[in-house]
């Protein structure tokens, strides 16, 4: 239906096949883990196969499909042992379908594979990690089968249980003719749009008439004239089993998108379809149906993941948890508190109140909850009220959250409690920690499970209506007749039917997977993990980096791993006595970009290997939200790539040189190929991907234009993929000289070329060597120093070292490794030097003065990796002739930039993962103590707002005459403050990071800098963190340390000037405001505007109070966001927000998120209509700007232009071919013909 539109959701994968480097497909664990306690198995996702596991499941637990497909028996299907012989005849989907139902039902594994049953489908490993529709599969599986079963007894399968026929008909009002048309289904599609329910979508389509009148008149064919008629469908004949496709996604001819309509959709567990059928004479209970199994969707329509409730028809599984136990007594403790323990309110005050400050930290809130009731909010409450912190939010007349929403306390006029409402709080507490995880419900009731691909859990029967609405929703219905009765001997008979040679495949693999796990549990039962602390992390270039050191932030555990996730939680708490706040273990994986998130350990009660956790396992131990301020992506969909792209760049060392520049870069894998253009600041332009054919050959290939909405890893992208970006109106196709020739592929390529770099005389400065990729680097050195005519002393001094297209020697390669271990390339360049290289227990560094690094300012050192860091700091003074105590280290990032300094000087360079080829930085300045921050101080003055100092003349002239502003002075007509904002650096501060912000005001006030400017009061100073040179994030509440706003190492501030005090509240949110002047393209002056967002960031609320602010009507003003580095304004309307709300989730109603993303400091245009009624918010100074980035695009596109001219001996006048796109990726099942 819609192709490959759904991307799946890997929370719940297993890292063993994503992000570890393995291959996609397997034939299932090393040693599967056993059924958990329903008995029950799920199926293990392949990557993106939930959908398929879904409708699996869905088959499964219909009995009647699964026991006809199991009496087809090998006489009619043939045997999957047979299926390479070339003449026999075998269906394999229908034997690989029989053999995963028997191992669903048999075998004692937590989840099956589906690997055999998808081979079978013809399908490959994109495929499986290729999301699709579940109903379009459903209708391409039954196909499939009906095919397969062409010449059995069995072909009739799905006619039999799913065939259903509807009937058309039209009359003539005037000679009563009937014109029928009969339509076969298996399975009906209704509409959810603007429809309350399944019921009133059937009675649209087939009670309701349609009339043909006036204009609309039909032809009937017997009265030959147009006549009045009436249209009307009915239900002929209903199948056994009755299949409802839910129509939620659907297309936005407006806005010209898709979106997933997530209204409410109900849907009864029974249904009498009688009202919708043509006859109506049989008994009532002929057309009863009742639901057995609901697949849902869980996202949108661009992304999410399915999963099943199922009714347990013939009850195979345990229904009841192993929690409920026989001692009922205990839900009885309390029954008149039952209901107020069931509302999170209650629970949240009572918990609140009986806290001595009447203060929790958020992520206390959760644990203390877990520790007074016994059950987690996950558990009790989330499904229906959502996440902990939102359900805070959405009460603020309860709850008060401070300004960060790090902690909540009660609104004062909710703290006076009675003492006997205080003691029935409390009852409610006793009530709710005494009910067990899962109520009894009564033995006789249908037992439904959640099957979520591996995991199945049981659940109520009114967990259902959960799934009426929302982005987790129903989207499949399936329906038996009330009529099917089940023999009483397939009761809880799992055997039931199974034929005899699949009973004794699944008993002897049951036998086998009991002695491979006695075997597994006699082992070695330790393994090693490596901890990398949250705290200890930065998210910076795409990845998370140690913050300090990778000492400090890497902890080795040696842990038993039949031990539980559970166990190991409380271990590592027990470990870090330091934390505080929630702790979440994510698994982890070390990328060339730097530490990535997978996916959360969730189900304490898990082992290790059932949580599938390998040995040496990178485990991430954060809060689950954030890193250092900054909220972090998870799972395999957004992993950082780091790619190497070629483009060309100006050189001023001439045409004879190469311009071709390598520079790396990080990109999410789900982000689209075009950021590619956007990271280079290149409008246009052409990408090449570098991709491997064959073994020993590589090609260029251009990415269509239309493929540039394509992710990078659909591109077939990884992490070292080589990227080509040229100018668009080139038509080189050229890539790669070689001995004077052009050549359009790397297939020529099976040669190195060997410079001389001895210093000693040669008749040949340079020879080309034949070799392959497992030739070894120390025959290459020989055969270069014969070839060179060298002297044979050489082949004792000498060593490899390759050449990068900067011209940059690289670190050697040691003489054992052959060409493919030390990753060089065919055809690149190496330089034959003076020098052993390192051995294995040394490490060949680079290292440069200063930040500020210069091709060819390196230099180089051999170090051993035990040695300290103070001891290899002093080595590369001496070696650098610089003197000097205040000096400290810095390991440079892969973007070149000076990265954190390596603060613990006593650990030595191989415990701070230092390796060879990396460069250090040596950086002038001592390193503040522990716990200490430095801190860069500016001074920051907005261009033109009230409220503040009259004149910035006035304030130039408290500094020095030396001090400068930032930003030229601005021309033009009055806007707002330009993309350039004015910062005047004050000095340096070094602070305690227990230091209060008071504290940091009154530090800063004593610069003399500040002194000058004669500031009266802490409270006359705004403090915000500096980013891109511009002012990002407030920072408010006086008492709050500032270990608190988790600043980092790096963060730069500045301070504003106010003429009087304020105080701004945790949910007050400070704007700019500027009027516009009626008749001009200008504003007046800005002026600060509080916003009280405690009733939401809805543009309504916004609205209000900038009409209040300026004493005007609501309706008769227009507001727009100014976004200064684009020099655009955005309109916000209220209706934008009316839109949002029917298509999206209500918490997606906010001006925090797209397209505003309003925060504190940004600048709003307020336009009175009274006045002024055009759609136009620009101002001249906006044009002008526009026009400085059109003049600087197309004079970077001349210099690229000039450059490729410049560059013909790299591209020749050939013309590029470009690949044509394919068509979509269509689901499709391949099927031999058996007819």
């Amino acid at each position: 239906m819609f192709g490959n539109l759904f991307e799946e959701d890997y929370s719940s994968v297993s890292s063993s096949q994503y992000g570890r480097g393995k291959k996609l497909k397997t034939k299932g664990l090393e040693l599967p883990a056993p059924r958990e306690f329903t008995n029950l198995s799920g199926i293990r996702n392949q990557g993106g196969t939930c959908y398929l596991s879904s409708l699996l499941q869905t088959l499964h637990f219909t009995p009647e499909f699964r026991e006809a497909l199991f009496s087809l028996g090998p006489e009619e299907l043939g045997s999957l042992e047979d299926k390479d012989k070339p003449d026999a005849k075998v269906r394999i989907i229908p034997l690989e379908l029989q053999r995963l139902f028997a191992q669903l039902l048999l075998l004692d594994q937590e989840a099956a594979s589906t690997t055999d049953l998808t081979d079978s489908f013809g399908w490959t490993n994109d495929e499986e990690m290729r999301q699709h529709d579940v109903q379009e599969l459903n209708r391409i599986l039954f196909s499939a089968l009906e095919t397969s079963l062409v010449g059995t007894s069995g072909h009739d399968l799905i006619h039999r249980l799913y065939h259903g026929t509807i009937v058309n008909q039209i009359v003539c009002k005037e000679c009563k003719n009937v014109s029928e048309r009969l339509e076969d289904f298996l399975d009906l599609t209704v509409a959810v749009k603007n429809v309350s329910g399944l019921e009133d979508a059937l009675w649209n389509m087939y009670v309701e008439e349609e009339i043909f009148d006036y204009d609309n008149l039909y032809h009937c064919g017997t009265c030959d004239r147009l006549v009045k008629a009436a249209k009307s469908a009915k239900l002929r004949k209903l199948p056994p089993f009755l299949t409802i496709s839910l129509l939620r996604f659907n297309f936005d001819f407006v806005k010209c998108e898709r979106y997933k309509d997530t209204s409410c959709y109900t849907f009864p567990l029974r249904i009498n379809l009688k009202p919708f059928c043509e006859q109506s004479e049989l008994d009532d209970m002929e057309y009863m149906y009742d639901l057995f199994s609901v697949i849902i969707h869980k996202g949108g329509c661009y992304g999410g993941h399915y999963h099943v409730y199922i009714k347990d028809v013939d009850h195979l599984g345990n229904w009841q948890c192993q929690e409920e136990i026989n001692d009922t007594d205990v839900n009885l403790k309390a029954p008149q508190n039952e209901e107020k323990a069931d509302d999170p309110l209650v629970v949240l005050k009572t918990i609140l109140l009986q806290e001595e400050a009447n203060q929790v930290p958020v992520n206390h809130l959760g644990q203390k909850l877990l520790k007074k009731t016994g059950i987690s909010w996950n558990k009790k409450y989330r499904k229906q009220h959502g996440p902990l912190r939102k359900f805070l939010q959405l009460h603020p007349q309860i709850f008060l959250l401070s300004t960060d929403e790090s902690t909540v306390s009660l609104l004062r006029n909710h703290l006076t409690q009675a003492p006997t409402d205080l003691q029935n709080r409390e009852q409610i507490l006793y009530t709710l920690a005494s009910e067990p995880p899962g109520l009894n419900d009564n033995t006789s009731c249908s037992h439904w499970f959640d099957i979520n691909d591996s995991k199945v859990h049981p659940i109520k029967e009114k967990d259902i209506t959960q799934q009426f609405q929302g982005k987790e929703s129903a989207y499949m219905l399936f329906y038996r007749k009330a009529t099917l009765q089940r023999p009483t001997e397939a009761r809880a008979n799992p055997r039931y039917r199974v034929p005899c040679h699949l009973l004794k495949e699944m008993d002897a693999a049951n036998i086998l997977l009991q002695m491979r796990r006695a075997e597994c549990e006699s082992a070695n039962s330790t393994f090693e993990l490596h901890l990398h602390l949250g705290p200890h992390y930065r998210f910076f270039n795409g990845a998370l980096h140690p913050a300090v050191s990778q000492t400090e932030s890497m902890w080795d555990l040696i842990f038993d791993k039949r031990k539980t996730v559970g166990d190991l939680r409380q271990s590592i708490f027990q470990l870090l006595e330091f934390w505080e706040g929630d702790m979440v273990l994510s698994v982890a994986k070390r990328m060339p970009a730097g530490l990535h998130v997978y996916h959360n350990l969730d189900g304490d009660e898990l082992t290790l290997c059932e949580a599938e956790i390998a040995d040496g396992e990178d485990i991430f131990v954060w809060n689950g939200v954030e890193v250092g301020g900054v909220q972090i992506q998870t799972g395999f969909d957004c992993e950082p790539l780091l790619l190497h792209i070629l483009h060309l760049e100006l050189s001023g060392e001439g045409s004879k040189c190469e311009q071709l520049v390598e520079s790396p870069h990080v990109f999410p894998a789900n982000a689209e190929v075009g950021m590619v253009l956007t990271a280079l600041g290149t409008p246009v332009g052409v990408i090449l991907m570098n991709s491997v054919e064959s073994a020993d050959g590589e090609c260029w290939t251009a990415i269509p234009k239309e493929d540039m909405k394509k992710t990078f890893r659909e591109q077939g992208l990884k992490n070292g993929s080589l990227i080509l970006v040229q100018d668009s109106g080139s038509d080189d196709s050229s890539l790669l000289p070689k001995q004077g020739r052009r050549t359009n592929s790397m297939n020529e390529l099976n040669w190195l070329q060997v410079k001389n770099f001895c210093q000693s005389e040669s008749e040949e400065k340079q020879v080309q060597i034949a070799v392959t990729m497992h030739t070894v680097v120390f025959d290459i050195r020989i055969k270069a120093i014969k070839e060179l005519k060298l002297m044979k002393e050489l082949a004792e001094n000498s060593c490899l070292r390759p050449i990068d297209r900067h011209g940059k020697l690289l670190c050697p390669v040691p003489d054992t490794s052959t060409l493919e271990e030390a990753e060089v390339k065919m055809g690149s360049s190496m330089a034959l030097c003076l020098g052993k290289a390192p051995t294995s227990s040394q490490l060949f560094l680079f290292f440069a003065l200063g930040t500020d690094i210069h091709p060819g300012a390196e230099m180089e050192v051999i170090v051993e990796e035990a040695l300290s860091v103070r001891d290899c700091l002093k080595i590369m003074l001496e070696k650098s002739g610089q003197q000097g105590e205040k000096w400290h280290l810095r390991k440079m990032d892969w973007c070149y930039e000076a990265g954190e300094p390596l603060c613990e000087e006593d650990a030595t360079l191989k415990e701070l993962m230092i390796c060879s080829g990396d460069t250090l930085l040596l950086t002038e300045g001592k390193l503040p103590p522990p716990g200490h921050l430095k801190i860069p101080i500016w001074w920051y003055q907005p261009a033109g707002l009230t409220g503040h100092c009259e004149s910035r003349d006035h304030l130039n002239c408290a500094f020095s005459q030396g001090s400068s502003w930032g930003a030229a002075p601005t021309q033009g007509a009055p806007g707002p403050e330009p993309a350039e904002v004015s910062l005047l650096y004050l000095g340096d501060m070094e602070i305690s990071e227990e230091a209060t912000l008071v504290e940091l005001k009154s530090q800063a006030m004593a610069l003399p800098s500040v002194s000058k400017l004669d500031v009266q009061s802490t409270a006359l100073l705004r403090v915000w963190t500096v980013e891109s040179k511009r002012p990002s994030r407030l920072l408010r509440t006086n008492w709050r340390q500032l270990k608190e706003y988790r600043l980092g190492r790096r963060v730069e501030l500045c301070l504003e000037l106010l003429q009087k005090e304020e105080d701004l509240g945790p949910q007050d949110v400070l704007l700019r405001t500027q009027l516009r002047i009626p008749g001009e393209r200008a504003y007046s002056l800005a002026t600060d505007l509080v916003w009280d967002t405690t009733k939401g960031w809805t543009a309504a609320s916004l609205r209000q109070r900038v009409a209040d602010f300026y004493s005007l009507p609501v309706e008769k003003i227009e507001i727009a966001k100014y976004f200064p580095e684009k020099f655009e304004w955005l309109p916000i309307s209220s209706w934008n927000q009316q839109v949002a709300k029917r298509k999206k989730k209500k918490n997606q109603d906010t001006l925090q998120g797209g397209p505003y993303y309003l925060k504190d400091g940004d600048t709003l245009g307020i336009k009175n209509l009274l006045f002024d009624d055009s759609e136009d918010f620009s101002t001249i100074r906006d044009d002008i700007g526009k026009e400085n980035q059109k003049r600087l695009a197309l004079e970077k596109k001349k210099n690229r232009e000039v450059h490729r001219a410049q560059s013909s001996d790299v591209f020749s006048n050939a013309g590029m071919p470009t690949r044509p796109r394919g068509p979509e990726a269509s689901l499709s099942i391949h099927v031999a013909s058996f007819r």
